[in-house]
C-alpha cells in the first residue's frame, strides 16, 4: 500500500531542513555545499542545477503547502542579492548554471533583477549564438556554438520566452534572437528537421547524437514549440513538429512504448536506454505534452497526446524504480531519477486523470520513501555510482541532483493526494505547457 500523505511531508520536510544546514555564506555571498564534506564554494554553488539558486525552485512549491518561514524567506533575499550581483560579469548562459538560471531562479522567487538577466544574454550574443567555454578541440573548435536546452541556444531560448511570459522587459527581443539562430542551425533530413547538439559545421569529428531532452532534438524541439505559442508563430510550431517527425525516425516503438537511445553511437559501457529526464523518455515526453498543447493534429501517423502517452508507457514497463542491475537507476534525483519522473507523473495525472499515471507517481514516491536515511533529525539520499570502488556517493543536496528537488516532488505528491487533480502545480520554463491549462 501506499503512504500516507503526511508520510510524504514529514519526511519532505526533514529533508528540506536538512538541506538548509548546507547553506553557507562567504565574502561573495550565499551559496550551496553540494554535499557536506565540502567546505569550499565550487563552480556550481550559485545555480539552479547544484547551487543555491536551486532552492528558490523548492520555495515556490513548500509555500503552495505551508508559508515560508522567516529564515526561508531570509535565504531567498540572500540568492537574490548574490544572483543579482553577479549578473554584469557573468559569462556563463545556461540553464542549468548560467543567466538563463538566474531568470528562473528570479521568476521563482517573485524578486527583481530577470531583466538584468535577459539584457546581459543579449550583450553576450553573436549572430550565431552564445560562446560556449567548454566547447573546445578535439570536440570543437574553440568558436564553436550549442544548440541544445540545457547548454545552448534552445535553453537561451526556453529562458527568453519564460521571462516574456512574465513581462519581463527584451525578454521578446530574446526570444526572436534564439529563434532566428535555432532556425539558421536546422540540418534538414529525410526523416524531418534535426539540430545537432554542436552545429556540424564547428565539429572536428563525428557528429554523436544525444536525441532526447537534455543535449538533442527533444529538447530543442519543444523549445521551438513553446515559442510557436508564446510568440504566435505557426512557423515555429510546424518546425518543431518537423523535428518531432525525425526524432521518431530515431526511436523504439515495438511495444507501444517510445524511447530513444541515450547515444548514437552507443558506447559499449553504456545503457542504450535510460529513462530520466536528461536522457530518456521522462523529459522527451515534454516535447509532445508541448505540441499537443499546440493544438498540433500529428506527428506522423499518431497524435501528440497518443506519443506523450506512449513515452510514459515507456517509463511504466521499464523496471523503474527498481535497480534492476548495477548502473540501472542508482539515481533519486530530478535530473537523472525517480523525482523527475514521478513530477512528470503528477502532471499527467492532473491534465489527463489516468489511474495508472497516479498510480506509478505514488510508487515512484514510495520508493523515495523507502531509500531515505535518517540521521536522526535529518533526512537524505545517497546515489550510486556503481563503477567506482566505493559505490555510495555523498548525500546531495541540490535541486536537480539531491534532496531539494526530492523534497520537492514530495511535498508536491502529498499536496496532490490531498487537493487532486484540481491542485496548483507550480510552472516552470521547461514544463509550463505540460501542466493543467
Amino acid at each position: 500500500m501506499p503512504f500516507d500523505p503526511p508520510t510524504y511531508r514529514e519526511l519532505a520536510e526533514r529533508a528540506w531542513a536538512w538541506v538548509l544546514t548546507q547553506v553557507r555564506r562567504d565574502a561573495e555571498g550565499v551559496w550551496l555545499a553540494e554535499h557536506p564534506e565540502q567546505t569550499m564554494r565550487g563552480e556550481f554553488a550559485v545555480g539552479m542545477h547544484s547551487g543555491v539558486g536551486g532552492l528558490a525552485h523548492a520555495m515556490a512549491e513548500i509555500r503552495l503547502t505551508r508559508p515560508l518561514t522567516a529564515a526561508e524567506l531570509a535565504v531567498g533575499e540572500e540568492i537574490c542579492e548574490s544572483l543579482v550581483d553577479r549578473i554584469s560579469q557573468q559569462t556563463a548562459y545556461d540553464y542549468f548554471d548560467g543567466l538563463t538560471s538566474t531568470i528562473g531562479v528570479l521568476i521563482a522567487l517573485d524578486a527583481e533583477g530577470a531583466d538584468l538577466a535577459v539584457g546581459r544574454l543579449r550583450e553576450l550574443a553573436t549572430p550565431d549564438g552564445w560562446p560556449s567555454s567548454w566547447i573546445e578541440p578535439p570536440r570543437a573548435t574553440v568558436d564553436g556554438r550549442c544548440n541544445d536546452a540545457t547548454l545552448g541556444t534552445a535553453g537561451v531560448l526556453l529562458g527568453a520566452l519564460w521571462a516574456q511570459r512574465h513581462q519581463v522587459r527584451d525578454a521578446s527581443e530574446l526570444a526572436a534572437e534564439a529563434v532566428d539562430i535555432l532556425i539558421a542551425e536546422t540540418e534538414p533530413r529525410d526523416g524531418g528537421a534535426y539540430w545537432p547538439f554542436v552545429p556540424l559545421r564547428f565539429l572536428l569529428g563525428d557528429d554523436v547524437q544525444m536525441p532526447n531532452w537534455s543535449h538533442g532534438q527533444a529538447g530543442t524541439a519543444a523549445a521551438l514549440a513553446a515559442a510557436g505559442m508564446t510568440l504566435d508563430r505557426p512557423d515555429l510550431v510546424a518546425l518543431a513538429t518537423s523535428g518531432a517527425e525525425y526524432l521518431l525516425t530515431l526511436a523504439d516503438t515495438t511495444d507501444g512504448g517510445l524511447r530513444l537511445p541515450h547515444r548514437i553511437p552507443g558506447l559499449p559501457d553504456l545503457d542504450t536506454y535510460t529513462y530520466s529526464w536528461c536522457h530518456g523518455p521522462t523529459g522527451t515526453s515534454l516535447l509532445f505534452a508541448a505540441l499537443d498543447r499546440a493544438a498540433v493534429s500529428a506527428v506522423g501517423s499518431r497524435t501528440p497526446a497518443e506519443l506523450e502517452v506512449a513515452c510514459v508507457h515507456s517509463l511504466q514497463v521499464s523496471g523503474i524504480p527498481e535497480r534492476l542491475y548495477p548502473g540501472f537507476w542508482d539515481n533519486d534525483g530530478r535530473c537523472c531519477g525517480t523525482a523527475g519522473a514521478g513530477d512528470v507523473m503528477l502532471n499527467m495525472w492532473q491534465r489527463h486523470g489516468r489511474d495508472t499515471d497516479l498510480a506509478f507517481a505514488l510508487t515512484l514516491g514510495d520508493a523515495l520513501v523507502s531509500r531515505a536515511l535518517d540521521d536522526g533529525t535529518h533526512a537524505f539520499w545517497r546515489f550510486v555510482e556503481h563503477r567506482n570502488e566505493d559505490p555510495l556517493l555523498p548525500p546531495g543536496t541540490g535541486w536537480m541532483q539531491g534532496a531539494a528537488g526530492i523534497a520537492a516532488y514530495l511535498f508536491r505528491l502529498a499536496r496532490v493526494l490531498e487537493q487532486g487533480r484540481e491542485a496548483e502545480a507550480v510552472a516552470r520554463m521547461d514544463t509550463w505547457w505540460a501542466l493543467p491549462a
